[in-house]
């Protein structure tokens, strides 16, 4: 089973990072934290790499809903979508996929909301 989403879009890396961030808020989450790769791995070992964002995104209502039912659920909290640059103008889009990391956790009241957020997830991503 594939764990991700993904769609591959032609444009300028930091507007592509806007437009998911908008598309995002479209579906109800906020972007919580937003960690540059590019930036960490070139401090933190002086090494070049491509462009690379995670963004930890957080549908509130949803995220309630889930830690009502499993208090650990936090450990797999916030989604993570990412972008990278795969070329010149060419970025893809990866969003985890909810259902296959919820697997882990025997707990089927999970499964709907694993799918509500799946669903809105691939709204977002097919909206790029």
């Amino acid at each position: 089973m594939k764990y991700y989403i993904n769609k591959k879009i032609k444009g300028d890396f930091e507007q592509a990072v806007q437009l998911v961030t908008e598309a995002l808020k479209k579906e109800g989450f906020g972007v919580l934290s937003e960690i540059d790769i590019q930036q960490k791995l070139n401090e933190k070992l002086d090494v070049d790499f491509r462009k690379y964002k995670i963004l930890g995104a957080c549908n509130p209502p949803i995220a309630y809903k889930a830690l009502q039912q499993e208090d650990k659920i936090g450990t797999m909290l916030p989604c993570n979508v990412i972008l990278q640059e795969l070329d010149d103008n060419l970025i893809e889009v990866a969003a985890v996929d909810p259902v296959a990391s919820m697997m882990a956790v025997e707990n089927k009241q999970l499964e709907g909301i694993a799918n509500d957020i799946k669903k809105k997830l691939n709204r977002v991503i097919a909206s790029l």
